[in-house]
């Protein structure tokens, strides 16, 4: 059996994310052969992870980046606000959206297959991280846009709670480009413009005004009017178009931009519909000290 090393133990550390002891470990059991000992590690690393992939992970981060005319919005979950701020986690996040701009993976499925690094795919490195900090994280969601001669602008809000990613056919003054992006954080917007909303949405916001108009006894002649009316307030609401635009709300978002127009828009709220399981502390602890 080779002689293991402190450097030895370092350079695994180095490569895999794991602890010491756990690299020492590796190493003893692989006769101080480093490829060999970072496959045992993965291998513990999986097991570790399956063990935890139970666990709801609804905090994290929602991260966003642009590099030229391209911009992603990602969002990462962990189990507990903490983590979202831990070194390694930020930087694995980080990484992943600029592995989003490079390699351009269609869902996150791919995603996972990409290669994070000379040793690890992106599914192998989380798998890594989740068995480092000891927490279950999963890879939710993103989007990616990308426009030839337009303007692409992202914006996070509440320190990583909210992202958004929106692009425009034109090129637009940077101010004002993030300004529809911040007035899309808060504001949200479920449709672009009128044309964006689908027909059931349409009709079913048409019937329930249609009713309260008749309930209300005006007259049938009169009613299609009022209801024109009240739909235009309707897709005043929930299109980003035609909604006061934040930063100057003597305009429409539409007025605004004049002659360019939004082409994609994703708004990403951290753990939005994502059900947390309510804990109960004192039967936690009480099962761990039964557990030991």
């Amino acid at each position: 059996m080779s002689q293991i090393t402190a450097a030895d133990v370092k350079k695994l550390r180095e490569m895999t994310g794991a602890g010491m002891m756990d690299c020492k470990k590796a190493l003893g059991e692989t006769a101080g052969d480093i490829d060999a000992a970072v496959d045992f590690l993965r291998k513990k690393g999986l097991s570790a992870a399956s063990k935890k992939a139970g666990r709801v992970a609804a905090e994290g981060v929602v991260v966003a980046l642009t590099e030229n005319n391209v911009g992603v919005v990602l969002e990462v979950n962990s189990e507990t606000d903490f983590v979202s701020k831990n070194d390694q986690f930020i930087a694995f996040v980080n990484k992943l959206a600029a592995l989003i701009i490079s390699e351009n993976p269609q869902d996150v499925a791919a995603l996972k297959a990409v290669a994070f690094d000379d040793v690890f795919t992106v599914e192998q490195a989380l798998s890594q991280l989740i068995a480092t900090i000891g927490e279950n994280m999963s890879i939710r969601r993103f989007e990616r846009a990308a426009v030839d001669a337009g303007t692409v602008v992202t914006y996070v809000h509440g320190g990583g709670k909210i992202g958004v990613l929106c692009a425009l056919d034109k090129p637009v003054e940077a101010t004002l480009a993030r300004g529809v992006a911040m007035h899309i954080a808060a504001a949200n917007p479920q449709f672009i413009g009128r044309g964006d909303v689908d027909s059931a949405s349409v009709e079913r916001e048409r019937a329930v005004l249609t009713d309260r108009a008749l309930a209300s006894g005006k007259p049938a002649a009169i009613v299609e009017k009022i209801v024109t009316g009240q739909m235009s307030k309707f897709y005043s609401e929930v299109c980003l178009l035609e909604q006061h635009f934040v930063l100057d709300t003597d305009k429409t978002v539409k007025k605004a931009l004049a002659d360019a127009t939004v082409v994609v828009m994703t708004r990403f709220q951290l753990g939005d519909g994502i059900e947390k399981k309510e804990e109960d502390f004192a039967a936690e602890v009480a099962a761990q000290i039964k557990g030991n």
